[in-house]
């Protein structure tokens, strides 16, 4: 009779554990989905943080190197407002890594990019410049452009590489129904503007009867 009667309590809480075996197996699935989501994103975060400083070190960097030449090259005006114009373009183009999305991430590469061809006809510039080939300063400023440009590059690639296993993490099935659901979205690759790897054609006038 007593194990009858065990049977029957058994069987009437039979489902409720079922259920709550169920319910504990599909939280703990869900809370490792959102999880893994979050350390993917804020390794892109801290990758994205490590691009802005980059650019932010070369937009630095090139400001000083614009009142360098400045002195130096007064006939140059033109040059060196398309560096200004450019550099002032590049910094107020602001992302949140959070909420990224292609068209964002194309604006602020496009931005960029022209930074870098300003500044490519600007170093060109330069180059007929004696006085400016033989200045300390602007020749550790370019020194350090060239540093930074590479630092540039590597914070870019790391990026993307960042990039990756989150995608990866939030398209594969069936993440890709639950990450949306947590605000979890496909977050776009760095790619190289178009033509940005070849130097620009830039030819000057340098006579200053003319420049006048």
């Amino acid at each position: 009779m007593v194990k009858i009667k065990k049977l029957k309590i058994m069987r009437k809480f039979l489902p409720w554990i079922i259920l709550a075996v169920v319910v504990l197996a599909g939280y703990s699935y869900f809370k490792g989905i959102n999880n893994t989501a979050v350390t993917l994103e804020q390794d892109v975060k801290e990758s994205w943080g490590n691009v802005q400083t980059s650019y932010q070190r070369r937009n630095d960097l090139i400001g000083n190197l614009v009142k360098t030449v400045q002195g130096a090259a007064e006939y140059e005006k033109g040059t060196l407002t398309a560096v200004i114009e450019a550099r002032a373009k590049a910094t107020q183009t602001v992302i949140d890594p959070t909420n990224i999305t292609p068209e964002q991430l194309a604006q602020f590469n496009q931005a960029q990019g022209g930074m870098s061809n300003a500044l490519s006809r600007l170093l060109v510039t330069v180059e007929q410049y004696p006085s400016l080939k033989a200045n300390e300063n602007f020749l550790k400023l370019q020194d350090e452009l060239a540093s930074t440009e590479n630092q540039i590059l590597t914070a870019r690639t790391r990026y993307n590489e960042a990039i990756k296993p989150y995608n990866n993490h939030v398209k594969v099935f069936p993440n890709n129904i639950f990450a949306g659901w947590f605000g979890f979205k496909e977050k776009p690759f760095f790619e190289a503007v178009a033509g940005a790897e070849k130097a620009p054609d830039v030819e000057f006038n340098f006579d200053k009867k003319e420049a006048k």
